[in-house]
């Protein structure tokens, strides 16, 4: 039986609605929507939500915390693929070959929302707005992985590291938050994993940046500084 206290947070009251899947609803599609909805008992840090091969059944809307994805290859190496902050769906890159491709860990206390995916499916069939949420929500995610690889591919460590902290600003900035101090929940090893680098690159770069007055990084805490300088930087402009 579930807890009270989980029931209480409902897609009407929920400060994320307007960035989550029921973005266009009305009041009445709403209520459909949050019917087929599937509150969980928080993740502790560390605890998985899916592992690598699960079968897929369900997309997840975050809505406080934070996960990250890791993918093993076959040869034993873990890959981080992915973080996702509030208001982010998980699970979108299952829908294919009906398993999850990697698994979902929380980076620190968790919350989300399972949705399961057939009942959306049904569900998004008879609510065209829904359907092109969950459209748009897709077509955000190819965009994303097609900015991560370019980003692997072409840019330098310093680069690389400019481009994580500036989509960071962007994706707090979306969620009403100041893109310019926020906290980091990965540590620096996971962002290193996430990036290709090192954890000593990272660090020695952070330094760099510091030194050129682009950020102020007090442990987890950061502070952007010069956003514009940063960006130039994310984008190869190198007389910042």
């Amino acid at each position: 039986m579930r807890r009270p206290r989980l029931q209480e947070a409902r897609c009407q009251t929920c400060s994320l609605s307007s960035l989550c899947l029921p973005l266009a609803l009305g009041t009445q599609e709403m209520d459909s929507f949050d019917a087929i909805i599937q509150r969980r008992a928080p993740l502790k840090k560390g605890e998985a939500l899916l592992r690598q091969g699960d079968p897929f059944t369900s997309v997840f809307a975050v809505r406080s915390g934070s996960l990250k994805q890791i993918t093993s290859e076959g040869d034993g190496e873990d890959q981080l693929t992915n973080f996702y902050l509030p208001s982010e769906l998980v699970g979108l890159d299952g829908i294919d070959e009906k398993h999850y491709p990697g698994s979902i860990i929380a980076l620190e206390t968790t919350t989300v929302c399972e949705i399961p995916f057939d009942r959306l499916d049904q569900l998004s069939e008879a609510l065209p707005e829904l359907r092109n949420q969950l459209y748009r929500n897709m077509s955000k995610e190819l965009r994303d992985d097609r900015r991560m690889l370019r980003l692997l591919s072409r840019k330098t460590a310093d680069e690389r590291l400019a481009s994580f902290l500036v989509n960071l600003s962007t994706r707090f900035r979306r969620r009403g938050y100041s893109p310019y101090s926020f906290r980091l929940s990965m540590a620096r090893a996971d962002i290193g994993n996430y990036l290709g680098l090192a954890v000593e690159t990272v660090s020695r770069i952070i330094g760099r940046f510091q030194q050129h007055k682009l950020v102020d990084v007090q442990g987890r805490e950061v502070h952007i500084l010069d956003l514009d300088a940063l960006e130039a930087l994310a984008e190869g402009d190198h007389e910042h």
